[in-house]
C-alpha cells in the first residue's frame, strides 16, 4: 500500500507542476473531465489520499 500511495502522492506533485505550466493532465493527456468543482483542488486531493494510503500502510507493518 506504500507503493500506491507513494505514487498516487507523485501524480499529485504532478499535476500540480504541469498546471503551472499550462498543460491539464487529466483532459490532455487520458481526455478526463474534472468537474469545475474540484478542478483547481485535484493535485491537493490526489497528495491527500496519496500520504493517507501511505500512512494506513505503514501502519499495518
Amino acid at each position: 500500500m506504500q507503493g500506491f500511495g507513494t505514487l498516487l502522492f507523485m501524480w499529485g506533485c504532478l499535476d500540480w507542476i504541469m498546471s503551472g505550466s499550462g498543460t491539464d493532465v487529466y483532459y490532455d493527456w487520458f481526455g478526463i473531465y474534472l468537474p469545475d468543482a474540484i478542478y483547481n483542488y485535484s493535485h491537493w486531493i490526489a497528495m491527500g489520499m496519496g500520504s493517507m494510503i501511505f500512512a494506513a500502510g505503514s501502519q499495518n507493518k
